[in-house]
């Protein structure tokens, strides 16, 4: 099998990035999580958590939103069982390939919460079935930050449009139907990568790069401070 992407959807407007792209842009410093993530662990009997849109190594946009939601409950120390569980029963409920990229709007928030409350139950999770059962405010925060700079699609609530580092850097976004998903800034939508490329090229010349690729110099100098604050 190839892409297993929605039946009658562009594969090319699915966004593409590699293990790499992905680790950069959410700051993940190890690529080799994120692929037992998307394919499993090696020598494990448990399968992946992401059920992805490509084989292979590509990420697509929507594989990618997913990562980043993982990551997070990670980060607030949920066990990778029962993200397992429940993103496979939320997929299996939802009738979706990727339940973790939808919004936190009420009806999506509330059933993933008691989903993930009834995966914590089977796991014998006890700190996430406290958190997904007593501790709504604090469920409702780490969903609100897990979508703090994603817009969703008006019609379906499923992820759209990502601004990476949004706060410092409000003009750079993702957007998987420009640039096959690579960060992009400007009425022009110019990838971050390539301001930067040019810029170095042209000795920092702010203003014969914006002239080159007809955007404004603030798009350049925020371009090249984004990709630098990725490589820091």
């Amino acid at each position: 099998m190839g892409a297993r992407i929605a039946k009658g959807a562009d594969p090319l407007l699915a966004g593409f990035f590699t293990l790499k792209d992905a680790a950069r842009l959410l700051q993940i410093d190890n690529t080799n999580r994120i692929r037992a993530w998307l394919t499993g662990w090696n020598n494990s009997v448990s399968g992946p958590v992401i059920d992805r849109d490509f084989e292979g190594r590509t990420v697509s946009f929507l594989d990618l939103m997913e990562i980043r939601f993982v990551d997070h409950f990670r980060r607030q120390k949920v066990p990778m069982p029962t993200i397992r569980r429940a993103a496979q029963q939320l997929r299996n409920e939802w009738k979706t390939k990727h339940p973790l990229a939808y919004s936190n709007s009420d009806k999506y928030l509330t059933d993933r919460r008691k989903i993930f409350a009834q995966a914590a139950e089977s796991e014998g999770d006890k700190a996430t079935w406290d958190l997904a059962t007593n501790q709504y405010e604090m469920w409702v925060a780490i969903e609100s930050i897990v979508a703090k700079n994603v817009a969703f699609n008006p019609a379906t609530e499923i992820a759209q449009t990502w601004h990476p580092l949004g706060n410092e850097f409000p003009n750079v976004i993702v957007d998987p139907r420009l640039a096959f998903g690579q960060p992009v800034i400007g009425k022009r939508p110019t990838p971050t990568s390539t301001l930067l490329r040019q810029w170095k090229a042209e000795g920092g010349n702010v203003e014969r790069v914006a002239k080159w690729f007809r955007v404004e110099p603030n798009d350049v100098n925020e371009a090249v401070e984004f990709e630098l604050s990725l490589a820091a």
